[in-house]
């Protein structure tokens, strides 16, 4: 028999789900943008944007972008739903995000590190914030 707990999460809990889950949409829209943008609206970029954005990156990559982002997606919602699965889902995002960040530091030349680690931090804290959320019973 399952028993479930009355505890209901703070307001602040709330919150940081909706940012987090903005935060992931922006990851989709990122995600979407390098499949979907024109030629045009690639040439009206700075040259480093356009060099990331015509990069042939392998497919693999393109897969764990995909995954990251979409998993970390439905992991917010997950969250907002109050389901423990977000927490599985947060740290599949969490690795594939890992994995294509330290690929594409390595592998571009010039770029900035402040974006990816964050990207990487930022995963982290999802993956400990919903743990957390599971501790103390707010999602079940």
């Amino acid at each position: 028999m399952t028993t479930y707990s009355n505890t209901k999460p703070p307001m602040w809990f709330w919150i940081v789900s909706v940012i987090i889950l903005i935060w992931n949409l922006l990851g989709v829209m990122a995600y979407l943008s390098m499949h979907f943008m024109t030629e045009e609206m690639i040439s009206k970029m700075e040259p480093q944007q356009q060099f990331e954005m015509n990069y042939d990156y392998p497919a693999w990559y393109i897969a764990i972008f995909a995954i990251a982002v979409f998993a970390g997606t439905l992991a917010c919602i997950g969250l907002l739903m109050r389901k423990k699965w977000a927490y599985t889902l947060f740290i599949i995002s969490f690795l594939c995000a890992t994995v294509q960040q330290v690929y594409y530091v390595i592998e571009i030349e010039g770029v900035s590190k402040i974006m990816p680690l964050t990207i990487i931090a930022v995963c982290a804290l999802q993956v400990w914030f919903s743990k957390s959320a599971i501790r103390k019973a707010w999602i079940k």
